[in-house]
C-alpha cells in the first residue's frame, strides 16, 4: 500500500514559487481626458496592483496634459505597482500599445506607459537642482556627492531634463566627468505655459534633472542617429573666432566656407542644391573621432558617426564666413552635411543592424527623438520606430520626442538636435571576479 503525505506548507510554497522572469508591459493612450487616458493605460496593462510590483515604470506623455501634469503619477501609482517611477513630458510621444505595433505620435494628447521587469536589476534615481552646478575645474567627488548615487554600480544612465534648465552641456559634460564610462540616453522635456516642470519622478513632478542609473543584470546600449550625410571633402579649420569659422583649407587650397560651398554646389544634383537651401548643417569633428568610413557608410571604425552634426545658424555674405551652433577651434576637422529622410533611413537601418549583431536581444527599445524628425522629416508617421521594426519584429518601445537629445558620440556625452537617441535595454554580462588566490598577471 502506497502511502502519501502532505508537503508541509512551507516546502509548498517554495516549490511553486517561480523565478521572476524579464518582462516589459507597454500601453498607449490617446484620450484626451486624463482620467480617461489612465484608465485605458490600466486596461491595457491589465494587471491590479496586488501582484508583483514593476521593477521600474517609464511614463511620457504629450505637454497636452501641461494642466494636469501634477495629478497623472498619482492617479497611474494608484491603480498600477512599481518600485521606482520616472518619464517627462514631450512635444509627442512614442509608445506601444498592448498587442499593437509601436508608435509616434506628435502634436497630439497622447501618453506612453512601458513597466519593465528586470530581475538583478539595479536602479538608482536621482534628482538634480540644476540652478548651481558644481565646478567642472573641481574635483570629481563634488559632482558625486551632488549626484547622490553611486556610478560604480551602473553600466548606463536615463537622463531627463527640464527645458528651463540653463547650462546643459555643463549639466553633461559634469555628470560624464562624474561618470565616466556609463552611456548617458535621454533628453530636454517638453515646454509648456504651466507654472511647473516637465519631469516625472515617483510621486512627484519636478524640474532641474531626473536620471536612473541602471546596473546590475541590466544596461543600455545607446545608439545615435543623426539623421545626415555628407557632401564635398572634409575641410580643416584655418581661422575661427568662438562659434564663427572664417577660413578653411583642403588639401593646399583654402578659402571661406561661403567660397567651399560654392565649389560643392557644383558637384551636387539639382535636387541636393535644392536640400541646401534649407536642410544644410555643419559636422564638426573632435580629436578623438574615427574619420575611416565604416562598412555602413557614414560610421566611424568604430562604429560611430564621424562627426557631431551642428546648426549653421548665418552666413556673413561679406566676408564668407558662417556661425556654427558649436564653439570651433582652429584645427578642427569639419564637413558639410545635408539631412533628408532617405539619408536618416539609411544611417538609422546601417546603426541598428549593427546594434542586432553585437548587443544581443533586447527587452525593449527607448527613443528621444528631436521635434524636426517624425512626419517633418520623413512625410509620414512612424518613420523611426518602422526602421526599428524592421530588424527588431514586435520589440516594444517607449520614448518621447524632445527639444534637444542626450547621446554618446564617440565616448563622450552631447546635446543633439535633429537626432535618434536610442537605447536598448539588454542583459548586462556578470563581470568576472578573479580568484583571489591567483597570482596576478
Amino acid at each position: 500500500m502506497a502511502w502519501r503525505f502532505p508537503l508541509p506548507s512551507p516546502l509548498r510554497r517554495f516549490r511553486s514559487r517561480r523565478a521572476p522572469s524579464p518582462r516589459c508591459r507597454t500601453a498607449l493612450s490617446q484620450q484626451v481626458s486624463l482620467e480617461g487616458a489612465v484608465a485605458e493605460l490600466v486596461a491595457q496593462l491589465g494587471t491590479p496592483r496586488t501582484k508583483r510590483p514593476a521593477d521600474l515604470a517609464l511614463v511620457f506623455c504629450t505637454t497636452a496634459y501641461a494642466s494636469d501634469l501634477q495629478r497623472l503619477l498619482p492617479l497611474l501609482r494608484h491603480q498600477l505597482a512599481a518600485r521606482h517611477w520616472i518619464g517627462c513630458a514631450g512635444g509627442g510621444v512614442v509608445g506601444t500599445a498592448a498587442g499593437g505595433p509601436a508608435r509616434e505620435l506628435e502634436h497630439q494628447p497622447a501618453i506612453s506607459v512601458a513597466l519593465l521587469d528586470l530581475p538583478g536589476a539595479d536602479l538608482q534615481l536621482f534628482q538634480l537642482d540644476t540652478g548651481q552646478l558644481p565646478d567642472l575645474d573641481g574635483p570629481r567627488q563634488a559632482w558625486l556627492d551632488w549626484v547622490g548615487a553611486d556610478p560604480e554600480r551602473a553600466a548606463s544612465m536615463l537622463l531627463f531634463v527640464d527645458p528651463s534648465c540653463t547650462g546643459i552641456n555643463d549639466l553633461i559634460s559634469g555628470l560624464d566627468y562624474a561618470c565616466p564610462n556609463i552611456a548617458k540616453v535621454g533628453g530636454i522635456a517638453g515646454q509648456h505655459s504651466a507654472s511647473h516642470g516637465s519631469l516625472l519622478l515617483n510621486d512627484q513632478l519636478v524640474d532641474g534633472a531626473v536620471g536612473c542609473l541602471i546596473g546590475g543584470a541590466w544596461r543600455l546600449d545607446p545608439v545615435v542617429a543623426q539623421g545626415c550625410r555628407p557632401i564635398g571633402p572634409v575641410f580643416e579649420v584655418e581661422q575661427a573666432e568662438r562659434n564663427v569659422v572664417q577660413r578653411l583649407s583642403s588639401g593646399q587650397r583654402q578659402g571661406t566656407p561661403v567660397t567651399c560651398l560654392q565649389t560643392i554646389l557644383e558637384t551636387l544634383t539639382p535636387k541636393e542644391r535644392e536640400l541646401v537651401r534649407h536642410s544644410l548643417f555643419l559636422g564638426v569633428a573632435k580629436s578623438n573621432f574615427q574619420l575611416n568610413p565604416g562598412a555602413d557608410g557614414a560610421a566611424g571604425a568604430s562604429g560611430e558617426s564621424a562627426f557631431l552634426v551642428r546648426n549653421l545658424i548665418g552666413v556673413d555674405p561679406r566676408t564668407g564666413s558662417v556661425a556654427v551652433g558649436e564653439r570651433m577651434r582652429v584645427g578642427q576637422q569639419v564637413q558639410f552635411q545635408l539631412r533628408d529622410a532617405e539619408a536618416s533611413r539609411q544611417e538609422q537601418r546601417g546603426l541598428l543592424r549593427r546594434q542586432g549583431r553585437n548587443g544581443g536581444d533586447p527587452l525593449a527599445a527607448l527613443l528621444f527623438a528631436c521635434l524636426g524628425r517624425g512626419e517633418g522629416l520623413y512625410g509620414q508617421p512612424d518613420g523611426d520606430v518602422s526602421t526599428c521594426a524592421e530588424l527588431f519584429p514586435n520589440l516594444p518601445i517607449a520614448g518621447a520626442f524632445c527639444n534637444g537629445e542626450i547621446g554618446p558620440i564617440a565616448g563622450a556625452t552631447h546635446l543633439h538636435g535633429y537626432t535618434a537617441s536610442w537605447g536598448f535595454l539588454v542583459p548586462n554580462p556578470p563581470q568576472a571576479n578573479p580568484d583571489p588566490a591567483s597570482p596576478p598577471a
